[in-house]
């Protein structure tokens, strides 16, 4: 059996590769408690529609599940691998789990979402700021040792907070981090984290993702050049891991296959696909509700998915969760605009053939 703590050779090659891995939502009963029939059928859904993983657990799943009295990081966890394992299909799907807190709690859901078979763990350090970065790395590297490491640089504006590039020059230092997602929503602090795992000696071990929900096709589509030990090293995001890509995921991945024809051929057009990039972004405005510090974004997330049949409700654990004024009405203005990135029909045809488990 192979030692939980390290990640195996396909998993590996398709994260370095690249692929869509959407941040999975929670969903509820009216009564706020877990709906396990419809939480099977978002992660089908995921499968369906041609993502390479999934995330659980993280901020798009809730993080109230962690509260005393909730308790739900185990039975998502569990859910989601046990579809995952269901599964037909010809390439591996990455499980990356959410791990929150200090030394004791992290270490503790790193230990549980690694016997569920998850094999990264993506590394909040919200709720940490009283840490100094070098407490920040020994925390990392203890969780490194039990399961291998997504990272993670969360955006202030949700509770976040800004690290140094030595910080990210040590990160990346860290044997078992076989990733970042970047979601500072920060062109100084994403280069920051590009430029310091290009110049590490790790740079071809570490896969970037975007977690920038407001550039994500520039982020992909974008080579990064820097000087490092006398060389040019080239650094690309490899793929997202995102929250936007939890709705219209079908043509998230019809529009990754895109990029990445275009990377790796040069079929396609840059200025055609800035421009698809400028209406995700004006669709993930709708979603992620920014004009409101991003009150309305699991809500939003929870609206597109309720309005295509994929969940039963809207409800958050929080209960004072619930579209910001006028986000609604905003959702409408950027289905109609940008149907063609809206994946309706595809949902349509998969619910239609989908068998509840």
């Amino acid at each position: 059996m192979q030692s939980t703590h390290i990640l195996p050779a396909d998993i590996k090659a398709l994260l370095m590769e690249g692929t869509v891995i959407p941040a999975h939502p929670l969903a509820l009963t009216e009564d706020r408690s877990l709906d396990s029939r419809q939480q099977r059928l978002l992660t089908n859904y995921y499968l369906a529609a041609g993502a390479g993983g999934i995330a659980v657990g993280v901020h798009t799943t809730q993080f109230e599940i962690r509260q005393p009295g909730i308790d739900l990081l185990g039975p998502v966890l569990q859910l989601a691998a046990e579809e995952v394992s269901r599964h037909k299909t010809t390439h591996p799907i990455i499980k990356v789990a959410g791990i929150c807190g200090d030394s004791e709690q992290a270490c503790k859901e790193a230990k549980l979402a690694a016997d569920y078979g998850y094999h990264l763990g993506l590394v909040s350090f919200g709720g940490l700021h009283h840490l100094s970065e070098a407490e920040l790395i020994r925390h990392v590297t203890d969780i490194a040792r039990i399961i291998p490491v997504f990272g993670f640089y969360l955006q202030p504006a949700v509770g976040g907070r800004v690290l140094s590039y030595a910080f990210w020059r040590a990160f990346a230092g860290i044997k078992n981090v076989h990733a970042i997602k970047v979601a500072a929503f920060n062109r100084y602090q994403t280069l920051d984290v590009v430029r310091a795992v290009a110049e590490s000696e790790r740079s071809s071990e570490i896969a970037l993702y975007t977690g920038n929900d407001d550039n994500i096709v520039a982020d992909l589509i974008t080579p990064f050049h820097f000087r490092a030990n006398g060389r040019m090293v080239t650094k690309n995001f490899a793929g997202g891991l995102l929250g936007h890509w939890a709705v219209w995921t079908r043509t998230a991945v019809t529009l990754f296959g895109e990029i990445k024809a275009y990377l790796q051929a040069g079929e396609g057009n840059a200025l055609a696909l800035l421009q698809k990039g400028v209406a995700v972004t004006d669709m993930n405005a709708a979603i992620f509700d920014p004009s409101h510090h991003f009150h309305g974004c699991i809500p939003g997330i929870h609206q597109v998915l309720y309005d295509q049949g994929l969940l039963k409700g809207t409800w958050c654990l929080n209960r004072e969760e619930a579209l910001s004024d006028g986000q609604q009405s905003e959702i409408n203005r950027v289905r109609e605009a940008y149907a063609h990135l809206v994946d309706d029909v595809f949902v349509e045809a998969f619910l239609s053939g989908y068998m509840y488990g």
